[in-house]
């Protein structure tokens, strides 16, 4: 039974959910915040459940010996060390359609409370104050609304911008030009943004391309009287440049959910003129919170209970229907790279996978991690689906994939090719009765089983090597029990024995040595 600790607090419909698919659950709220006492107890656990409290570091990872999945409740996954859970091979999702409505809405009414100056003008008239043309508004109705970023939570507040009859503008380079026509946007760029926006706000994840994106100079290319609005990631906004602007006021007001550092017990901006702050309340409606944590909790158990994957930042989804189908192809597909590593005896240059057939219909990217992960685990050891396709970059090694929807013999066949020494080492293999089998090595045609132990022979087709072989294995006591043989027009053939026994270091010398052998290698699935 795969186990789970839960060490933020998350609803307790997601206990609930673990439990009831069969997945034994530890709610230890009080853990995530202690990263000692996370760090003493996480090797006993399969998969792990987030909010922000906890945070996921290198040392952590480290010690989850078992760790399979990080599921983050929400969006964000800045205390997660997605580089360091890769390696080690776990998949981290998060849950990014759960709050989706919540946060856009908190980002609408943080451009309503900038507007009308609501927090100030509230404080004013709860002191017996009635300062009310102290407090001189603006209409949004007609102004221009800057999204910087507009994926999920972006589209959402053009939507009730755009109910708002505000004009909406986007700056976001995976934004297609469909896609803006379809939500009712203007595609522009960065610096048009800047200069025609009433409203800005921000709608992207914190990375080295969007750190203090709207930096001092990008600030100083606003229209005079800008609200900026930030409810996406603390450091998207040059906070320091931001204090002077709203002193010389350049940008008029700034309401900011989100800063640099969390918790902001200071920060520069508090008490700034105009300048609205709320402790990252963007995903804090009961609804949100109860929709994540349902969402985390049904994803991690797909996942340890059958494979399938669903919003996953390091890894290829895979969605419950797709993993019984897809499970036959992922194993012949590993099994076709555990071949292929094996062969690589001269370093690893390229590699190239070709799929033929029915499998073109299905879920590709997952079978090239498994055919990825198959490949590498003879030369690095510990690697699997998520780590893979992250090491063979690491490695230098090009990758190319392609497809054919049809194959001349078979429903479906995977080709896998490695560039090792200046050559190209091809094989390829099908799903046969349910099980995979080789098909072809080298071009040439066989159907053989990946046997545990596999002797791979390249010799001349000639007489008496059968024979020749025979003798040797016989010699060492080493039973044979599959023998398949393929060859060509150029006189070149190919063996591979399943055998029962594993030859010594001295069989596998005496079958080298045989007249007419090329290449010889013993092979383990």
């Amino acid at each position: 039974m795969p186990k789970v600790l839960i060490s933020d607090d998350l609803s307790p419909a997601a206990i609930d959910i673990f439990k009831h698919r069969g997945i034994d659950v530890d709610f230890l709220p009080q853990v995530g915040p202690d990263a000692a006492k996370l760090k003493e107890i996480i090797c006993k656990y399969d998969g792990l459940a987030i909010r922000s409290a906890t945070k996921v570091k290198a040392d952590i990872i480290a010690a989850a010996k078992t760790l399979k999945v990080i599921g983050r409740a929400g969006i964000g996954v800045d205390n997660v060390d997605i580089p360091a859970a890769t390696a080690k091979g776990i998949v981290v999702m998060n849950t990014p359609f759960g709050n989706s409505i919540t946060t856009a809405e908190h980002a609408i009414a943080l451009m309503f409370a900038a507007a009308r100056q609501v927090p100030e003008a509230n404080a004013s008239t709860q002191a017996g104050k009635w300062e009310k043309n102290r407090f001189m508004g603006r209409e949004l109705y007609a102004k221009t609304l800057g999204l910087i970023g507009c994926g999920n939570i972006g589209s959402i507040v053009a939507d009730r911008a755009l109910g708002l009859k505000m004009k909406v503008v986007a700056y976001d380079p995976f934004l297609s030009p469909e896609r803006a026509v379809q939500i009712g946007v203007e595609k522009v760029e960065l610096d048009e943004l800047l200069a025609r926006a009433d409203v800005i706000s921000l709608h992207v994840p914190l990375t080295d391309k969007t750190r203090n994106i709207l930096s001092r100079e990008n600030l100083a290319k606003t229209k005079t009287g800008v609200i900026v609005v930030n409810a996406a990631r603390g450091g998207l906004v040059d906070e320091a440049a931001l204090l002077e602007a709203l002193k010389s006021e350049h940008v008029a007001a700034a309401a900011f959910d989100v800063f640099t550092v969390e918790p902001a017990k200071e920060n520069a901006l508090f008490g700034a003129p105009n300048f609205i702050a709320t402790p990252h309340l963007g995903a804090s409606t009961n609804e949100a919170q109860e929709n994540v944590a349902l969402q985390v909790a049904e994803q991690m158990s797909d996942y340890l209970l059958t494979g399938a994957v669903t919003n996953a930042l390091n890894m290829p989804s895979i969605t419950a229907e797709e993993a019984p189908r897809l499970k036959p192809f992922a194993a012949l597909a590993e099994k076709l790279g555990a071949f292929a590593g094996q062969i690589v005896d001269e370093g690893l240059d390229e590699v190239a996978i070709e799929y033929e057939g029915d499998v073109t219909k299905l879920n590709m990217k997952p079978l090239t991690a498994a055919a990825l992960a198959g490949l590498l685990r003879p030369l690095l050891q510990d690697v699997n689906m998520v780590s893979a396709p992250a090491l063979l970059k690491e490695r230098g090694a090009a990758l190319t994939e392609s497809t054919r929807d049809t194959s001349p013999t078979y429903d479906s066949l995977i080709r896998i090719k490695v560039k090792t020494g200046g050559g190209w080492r091809t094989l390829a293999g099908a799903v046969i009765a349910g099980q995979p089998r080789i098909t072809e090595v080298k071009g040439m045609a066989l159907e053989a089983p990946f046997s545990a132990a596999t002797l791979y022979i390249n010799n001349s087709d000639k007489p008496g090597f059968i024979g020749a072989l025979g003798t040797v294995l016989g010699d060492a006591q080493i039973n044979i029990a599959t023998f398949h043989l393929g060859r060509d027009s150029n006189g070149e053939a190919i063996a591979l024995v399943g055998v029962d026994q594993a030859p010594r270091a001295d069989d596998m010398a005496r079958i080298k040595a045989l007249g007419h052998v090329r290449y010889a290698k013993l092979l383990r699935f």
